[in-house]
């Protein structure tokens, strides 16, 4: 079957929910990628930045293979002798007390949102039903019911209502519409992504996150991170927020923390928070399973053992330094934070972001336009400093092909 066959194949029965590249991938090794007619790629948006310790790493591949072969789910029903065991790993990894596990990030969100409204009834003492929950607009946190409802995306909200209540909308990066919000009692938390990934690799004013905790604080409202994109050392820290000595009230990750190996989440909170949940009040049957827990140990140690956030802090200022130097009038903005990175194109004679896209990957490297002008480029933070200086030169060439 050529690549032709496979994409009209999933054409005819699949959902037409996503729109892809025009590529069908059939392999990966690292931050490399290959088609199922043996072209390799760079792969530059690494799964949406799940998977930051490459492609099949083997130590989580392994991982996952030997949990695999003894046992592979109890539900939560019954204990089993793994989870423990990833729990005391992360809460001491990430330094909170208790970790609740789920499988995606928007379940992750979900489970974020039920926390600080079960601590704003139990702990602030908010009356029932009338808590609030801040968020920012240009916002991604996934695709629920209750988290589109949260959403500024006319693609993600329109046509799926009635929506879920209780959020409120500010402008993100915006101190002064916080403050005003959070003059409302009402207000249980502050809902935010350090950089909004969706959006465009937005960064926020240095200072933003942690005047915007200082605020949540004086105000009884918990400050809760969206680090499921941002997190893992992705930004050139272990989390986006560790940039300004920020330690949210309720930690969100997902994504790399299995190495995008298979779905894996957690929220993290200290006892105050997190125990306001009670047994029945929430949960997944395939959340906490043995072989996730195994898995996102050994995502989290590579990152660890290979020094993953110093690798992207290192290799983001060459990779924004030799994007800023490509001398094409398509390039408006070039921006980001440690190997998150994005690049604001200017369409030229009727050529767009996608456009570019698709001329890189004919030249072997693979990025993905977010709304029609941007093009993020997130690659493995595996990658070396001569990887990264050649595939900047695909990028520069399919640029000046235009």
């Amino acid at each position: 079957m050529t690549s032709q066959d496979y994409i009209k194949r999933e054409d005819k029965f699949g959902a037409h929910n996503y729109h892809p590249l025009p590529v069908v991938l059939e392999r990966g090794e690292g931050i490399f990628v290959w088609d199922v007619e043996g072209k390799k790629y760079f792969d530059f948006l690494s799964a949406y930045s799940a998977v930051n310790q490459g492609h099949c790493n083997p130590k989580i591949v392994n991982a996952m293979i030997e949990q695999a072969k003894k046992l592979t789910l109890t539900s939560r029903a019954f204990y089993n002798d793994v989870l423990g065991e990833f729990e005391e790993f992360a809460t001491k990894y990430f330094g909170y007390d208790k970790l609740l596990p789920m499988n995606t990030g928007a379940e992750a969100d979900e489970t974020a949102l039920k926390l600080c409204r079960k601590w704003a009834y139990e702990v602030k003492g908010i009356e029932e039903n009338k808590a609030k929950i801040i968020v920012c607009e240009g916002n991604f946190h996934g695709r629920t019911i209750t988290i589109i409802s949260m959403s500024t995306d006319p693609d993600a909200k329109k046509g799926f209502g009635p929506y879920t209540p209780g959020f409120e909308v500010i402008p993100y990066n915006d101190l002064d519409a916080l403050a005003k919000e959070l003059e409302d009692p009402n207000v249980a938390g502050f809902l935010v992504e350090p950089i909004q990934g969706e959006a465009g690799v937005y960064v926020p004013d240095s200072g933003f996150l942690k005047k915007a905790s200082e605020m949540c604080k004086a105000k009884n409202v918990l400050f809760i991170a969206d680090e499921v994109q941002t997190g893992i050392a992705r930004t050139g820290k272990l989390l986006a927020c560790d940039h300004e000595d920020v330690r949210p009230d309720i930690l969100i990750l997902g994504k790399a923390i299995s190495g995008g190996v298979m779905p894996v989440s957690a929220v993290l909170a200290d006892d105050e928070i997190m125990l306001t949940i009670k047994p029945g009040e929430h949960g997944s049957t395939f959340g906490g399973n043995p072989v996730a827990a195994k898995v996102a140990m050994a995502a989290l140690e590579v990152v660890r053992d290979e020094n993953l956030a110093e690798k992207a802090e290192a290799l983001g200022i060459i990779f924004r330094e030799k994007m800023s130097e490509i001398k094409s009038d398509m390039i408006e903005l070039v921006r980001g934070k440690g190997l998150l990175n994005a690049v604001v194109i200017k369409p030229k004679d009727g050529k767009t972001a996608m456009d570019v896209c698709l001329k890189m990957a004919e030249n072997g490297l693979l990025a993905k336009p977010t709304h029609d002008h941007i093009i993020r480029f997130a690659p493995p933070l595996v990658i070396t400093e001569e990887q990264l200086l050649e595939a900047v030169k695909i990028i520069e060439k399919s640029i000046l092909e235009f």
